[in-house]
């Protein structure tokens, strides 16, 4: 990271001094499909998603924002609209301040940036790792190797060779993500909950195995 925690502590206070603050219940909407940003959004407490929609209509998950991160991130650095739709997960907290505002404050803090590379570094990674998952030939290579990608960054250790995903995700955003229907997924998660492997808790997945799941892609 290039960020110090001076630096990246700045950047917040820049949002929690100056932003608007909002509140979002679970599957509410903050940026709708064909609207504009109305601001940079500082996730201060939750979970929001990010998709947009294929000429057939269908959601294709495209990234999850989690707290300490900004979004819409390009169009903030870029001014560049895209049809993303933004949508909580979870009761969501948000600070939110003007394009404006944001860039004049990287303008007179050259440092500031650090921890907006940092984010950007992360979101390309992100994105990477997704493209590199469609190298796998198999649904289930696939399937596994994003849940496994999900825990890095949503996860609770249950114990050490098991993790709760502390996400909520429907088989459509996961198919979407890999390449594959919601038929399918439903099929192999259905395979590997008998296994053992995985299990379903509520709205959220428990890895139960994360050795033989690393095994799969291997």
């Amino acid at each position: 990271m290039l960020a110090s925690s001076s630096q990246s502590a700045k950047l917040v206070e820049l949002f929690l001094s100056e932003g608007k603050k909002q509140k979002f219940t679970k599957n509410e909407y903050i940026i709708r499909s064909g609207e504009s940003p109305s601001g940079i959004f500082y996730i201060h407490r939750g979970i929001v998603k990010a998709y947009d929609l294929t000429k057939y209509q269908e959601e294709n998950l495209l990234i999850i924002r989690k707290s300490t991160e900004i979004f819409p991130l390009i169009w903030a650095l870029t001014g560049q609209e895209r049809s993303v739709i933004y949508q909580s997960l979870s009761n969501t907290v948000t600070y939110k301040i003007s394009r404006d505002s944001f860039l004049e404050h990287l303008n007179k803090n050259p440092k500031a940036l650090a921890p907006i590379l940092d984010m950007t570094v992360e979101m390309y990674r992100l994105h990477s790792e997704r493209i590199l998952n469609l190298e796998y030939r198999t649904v289930r290579e696939r399937l596994v190797s994003f849940m496994l990608t999900t825990a890095e960054r949503f996860s609770v250790d249950e114990t050490p060779n098991s993790k709760k995903l502390e996400v909520s995700l429907r088989h459509q955003d996961i198919a979407s993500s890999i390449n594959a229907t919601r038929e399918t997924i439903s099929r192999e998660l259905s395979n590997l909950e008998k296994k053992g492997l995985i299990i379903k808790n509520g709205p959220y997945f428990i890895l139960k195995d994360i050795a033989t799941l690393k095994k799969i892609i291997q």
